[in-house]
């Protein structure tokens, strides 16, 4: 379900903007993304990439998140820059989508629907999860 965004996810928002422009690099670091803890804080997080491998923003948020023995991460926002330079929402890739989820049950995902930046739960991101087909040893 669409909801609209509250002052607290604005505050997300600023945050992991100010974390992209700090650290962009269009070789290595292209996204930022912040999650809010159960706790109120928030932990941060950056894409990385090398000629062989890709780590996103938001997988590496809430492994801060994790670390930091945050019990529940509520909110998650990645950033990316726009066409003018200034960071803007991006949507999750189909990785973030399955992995968010399963170590954040529950949750909201701030996105990108059409030039409006709204919220949504992990369902409405992967409507279709996939499962692991059953083992019959």
């Amino acid at each position: 379900m669409v909801q609209m965004i509250t002052a607290a996810d604005e505050k997300l928002i600023a945050e992991a903007s100010a974390l992209l422009v700090r650290v962009h690099d269009a070789a290595i670091t292209r996204v930022a993304a912040a999650a809010l803890g159960k706790s109120g804080a928030v932990h941060l997080g950056v894409s990385l990439r090398s000629p062989r491998v890709s780590v996103c923003a938001e997988s590496t948020a809430v492994a801060n998140a994790k670390a930091a023995g945050e019990e529940a991460v509520e909110t998650i926002v990645a950033v990316g820059l726009g066409e003018d330079g200034v960071p803007v929402v991006i949507n999750p890739c189909g990785v973030c989508r399955e992995l968010v989820p399963a170590v954040a049950p529950g949750v909201r995902v701030l996105v990108d629907d059409g030039g409006d930046v709204v919220a949504v739960g992990s369902p409405d991101l992967l409507p279709m999860p996939w499962k692991r087909a059953r083992s019959y040893d």
